[in-house]
């Protein structure tokens, strides 16, 4: 029997076993970081067990570093309450193939504490409020993530031994759009593209974009949670087979000081029974009322939630005028120099966020643009007229510069506490507090160089 692919039901899972064709089910889920974590299991021990019961993991999963230090300040986690252990829950939906791997599947786990209860800081949680609340008033998120990300020639064992330094990207130019020098990577991209194919995942392409050996490549939307799910194992999956094709990738938000690796979020909303809740024929911009509500409260709270956009130190070098990163907070038909973009018409017709980079952790992002919306939508809060022009120019509320800005606007936002809860909000601003006092005690390359002779 030829391994599987795409997503299997648990009776094709045991005939996959039985024929040998696989031998190891991941157990996994997203941590704060955006990353894939979790267990590799025998997969007769999965049918056996796992699949039912679930399989447990250290609750510090949800409370360290991206170093996976142990820190402090967590509600949920510490020594104190002595690191116990919390359980993945297969979501037997997610079961798919991961071709890359030899003799793999992968199943999507929701995390519960030991008695049951679900772990609400898990970024998969905080998700399924969010898609819960829009389910109450009959909606349905359909999302789409645009995920950049630089090759380099560099293994990624190399790349740890140059400390990142004097990386070899993958082109020497420019390739945005380019085939030629683009071509140089296609054994990588396609074996990536037909992968996560196999893997249930429905590629649409590839193209180049600006920075030396920046690629996208594009997913067809689909419902919020489905999105998000397949975003992190495409994102863990690509670096996987990038290591097996002697290279190395990043998904970083600002790599160097050229353009950066966006992750551009597509957002619209559908009734129960599939109907285009966004779209309006009567009006002039073929958008609804609950559209331009909707789209008010992006507006209205982005600035409080950037921080579920932007984690990290380095999500806010992103943000330069003219660099295709959006700096200022307003809204336009098909503008790229807005922090919300229009695009399509109809059954198609959504708004694209612009401000996310590589480094997000897309459940968050999402959650934040629900919230966001659902605050619009609540408040009845009125849109005003796109902005046409240059938009990094416009005397308009800027997206927030550093993560001081944005963990303090985050922690005084009224929007994130209601929707998401005190204890989340606060899980969240700690992992900001965390991150800044590690940036702020280390000396840097830039230091040295500036100061090290001449100061």
């Amino acid at each position: 029997m030829a391994p599987p692919t795409g997503f299997l039901t648990p009776e094709q899972l045991r005939d996959a076993i039985d024929a040998d064709a696989i031998d190891t089910v991941i157990v996994a889920f997203t941590d704060m970081q955006g990353r894939l974590v979790g267990k590799r299991v025998s997969a007769r021990l999965f049918l056996d067990d796992v699949m039912e019961h679930g399989a447990e993991c250290c609750n510090y999963l949800l409370s360290v570093d991206v170093e996976m230090n142990t820190v402090s300040g967590y509600a949920i986690s510490s020594w104190e309450r002595g690191y116990g252990d919390m359980a993945m829950i297969p979501d037997l939906s997610t079961l798919r193939a991961a071709p890359w791997l030899h003799k793999t599947v992968l199943v999507t786990a929701d995390l519960q504490w030991l008695d049951g209860s679900p772990v609400e800081e898990s970024p998969r949680r905080i998700l399924q409020r969010q898609v819960e609340r829009l389910a109450e008033r009959g909606f349905v998120p359909y999302v789409g993530t645009e995920l950049e990300f630089i090759v380099f020639e560099d293994t990624y064992r190399e790349a740890w031994g140059k400390r990142y330094q004097g990386l070899t990207p993958a082109t020497d130019y420019n390739v945005d759009y380019a085939l030629l020098a683009s071509t140089r990577m296609e054994p990588l991209l396609h074996d990536i593209r037909r992968s996560m194919d196999a893997a249930g995942m429905y590629c649409e392409g590839v193209k180049g974009e600006c920075n030396f050996g920046q690629q996208e490549i594009a997913f067809r939307y689909t419902d919020a949670l489905a999105t998000c799910d397949n975003h992190s194992i495409y994102k863990n999956g690509a670096k996987e087979i990038a290591d097996k094709h002697g290279k190395a990738l990043t998904f970083m938000a600002k790599f160097d000081e050229r353009e950066g690796n966006s992750c551009h979020i597509h957002f619209s909303l559908r009734s129960t029974d599939g109907e285009a809740v966004f779209a309006d024929e009567e009006d002039p911009l073929g958008m609804s009322g609950l559209m331009r509500s909707f789209l008010a409260g992006q507006l209205a709270a982005m600035r409080e939630l950037t921080l579920f956009s932007a984690p990290n130190i380095n999500s806010y070098k992103r943000y330069a005028p003219g660099s295709f990163a959006p700096t200022a907070i307003a809204w336009g038909l098909d503008n790229r120099t807005c922090a919300l973009r229009i695009v399509g018409h109809g059954q198609g017709l959504r708004f694209e966020n612009r401000v996310p980079g590589g480094d997000v952790n897309q459940y968050l992002a999402v959650a934040a643009i629900i919230a966001a919306g659902l605050h619009g939508v609540d408040q009845g809060l009125a849109l005003d007229e796109p902005f046409a022009g240059n938009a990094y120019e416009a005397d308009v509320p800027q997206v927030p510069s550093t993560l001081h800005e944005s963990a303090a606007l985050f922690a005084d936002s009224a929007v994130a506490r209601e929707a998401f809860g005190d204890n989340v909000v606060e899980h969240y601003l700690n992992n900001a507090r965390v991150e800044l006092r590690a940036f702020e005690s280390a000396v840097t390359d830039w230091e040295r160089v500036r100061g090290f002779e001449r100061l």
